[in-house]
């Protein structure tokens, strides 16, 4: 089938920025649909990575961005204040514990806020040690490449100090210890053997997206932000992919017991538009001036557009929805399950969605070949999902959270039969897509 569209993206794009599986071709969109350029429709159960938080074309986000647009309040908060970052900003501060004690930094990506957050403690600290864990991807900027522990970024210059932890796995537990106890003492070794007060800031994902969308067990992020704090080391939370009502709580931490001392957010804070924060006690913030800034920063377009997200997820409800739905989709999975011997481990909260896929499930060896096809036969069939995890064999579910229910029974349909049908895409196929 030709795709002109696509056609002209590879001749003119450079391949740098591109992680692709599929020969996706997007003209529009129009709720949890993706609209393609000859008008075929697909059900996107990726969300556009989670950044399309509340969908394509959503009523509040197209008001709110044509409001801001025809009528600029400047373009940053670099050199004079907005209303829209203002009152943004002011916004994420009510939903966060500690009133009075913390700030903002507002940023566009995951990338920015994560080095940001990391940059900003080591200034106002003093300490230049980090604590990561393996399978974490907080970003693709040098400064936040440098404590990530995905494979993909395995070549990255790291920080110094950077202490690397396995992320707790109940399906492939680290020292055949599913409660996440043995890492907690791993940690302890690690502590014990740098100097004393040498380690800046801990960062962990909730749930860890990209490494495979792992959920920790219960208790361990408690546990472990006990230890940290402890050796008076600071508990960032990136919650860039999984945060703002996905995990079906606003903030995913909330199912944990514990309150981060730094709160990431990205992705889905702006609805589809480039837009991060990063929420952090006062002095860490306030620690320097024009230290961590770009031109556009706090763009009161993009601000605007997540005002929209946050007024529209407490007036539709959609943490709670994205818990109902959640099941939903995860029910699912595992009626299929039962279907196809490929799928050995179901997880997630709400509507992030972990499915990891196996050769043979006494083994648990990743089906890695098997997830690429799978995804492509999918696609095939009009469903657009993406594969994450170190082995490349664990299907990421993060819809839109304003999928409807009738939407998911009919995306679990096509999955079924992508399921079944596979094995019918030729390896050839697959020259033109590197993906992870």
């Amino acid at each position: 089938m030709s795709k002109p569209l696509y056609d002209r993206d590879r001749a003119a794009i450079g391949n740098l920025q591109k992680l692709r599986f599929f020969p996706l071709a997007v003209a529009g969109g129009r709720g949890v649909r993706l609209v393609e350029e000859d008008g075929r429709e697909l059900i996107d159960l990726s969300g556009a990575w989670g950044a399309a938080s509340l969908g394509y074309g959503h009523p509040a986000i197209a008001a709110a961005v044509s409001a801001a647009v025809a009528n600029p309040a400047g373009a940053s908060i670099l050199s004079a204040s907005n209303a829209p970052a203002v009152a943004l900003a002011e916004r994420l501060l009510a939903h966060f514990p500690g009133k009075g004690t913390h700030k903002v930094w507002l940023g566009h990506s995951g990338s920015d806020a994560n080095e940001a957050a990391y940059r900003a403690v080591v200034k106002a600290t003093g300490r230049t040690g980090v604590i990561a864990f393996v399978g974490a991807y907080h970003g693709c900027t040098v400064g936040s490449m440098a404590f990530s522990g995905h494979s993909v970024q395995a070549d990255a210059a790291k920080a110094d100090g950077l202490i690397l932890l396995p992320y707790p796995d109940s399906y492939r537990p680290y020292r055949d210890d599913p409660t996440g106890n043995s890492i907690l003492a791993l940690l302890e070794e690690r502590l014990a053997a740098v100097p004393a007060g040498s380690i800046a800031a801990a960062f962990v994902e909730p749930i860890q997206s990209d490494g495979g969308l792992i959920v920790p067990p219960d208790g361990f992020l408690q546990r472990f932000a006990a230890i940290c704090r402890g050796h008076g080391i600071l508990v960032v939370c990136d919650e860039v992919k999984v945060g703002l009502a996905r995990s079906g709580r606003l903030h995913c931490f909330e199912h944990e017991g514990f309150v981060p001392d730094i709160l990431v957010l990205g992705k889905g804070l702006g609805g589809g538009l480039p837009l991060s924060a990063v929420i952090a006690p006062a002095e860490i913030l306030d620690c320097a001036s024009s230290f961590a800034m770009q031109t556009l920063h706090g763009n009161p377009v993009s601000s605007a557009a997540g005002l929209a997200v946050l007024e529209t997820l407490d007036a539709e409800g959609l943490a709670e929805a994205a818990e109902r739905k959640g099941k939903l989709l995860r029910d699912g999975l595992e009626k299929l399950a039962e279907r196809h011997s490929l799928i050995g481990n179901i997880r997630g909260r709400g509507l992030a969605c972990g499915v990891e896929l196996v050769r043979d499930r006494r083994s648990r060896e990743p089906a890695r070949a098997e997830t690429s096809k799978l995804i492509y036969r999918a696609y095939e069939l009009g469903l657009v999902l993406y594969y994450v995890g170190m082995n490349g064999n664990v299907l990421e579910l993060t819809p839109p959270l304003t999928i409807t229910e009738d939407d998911i029974r009919k995306a679990l349909q096509l999955l079924d039969r992508a399921f079944a049908e596979f094995h019918t895409i030729p390896d050839t196929v697959f020259e033109q897509f590197i993906g992870w």
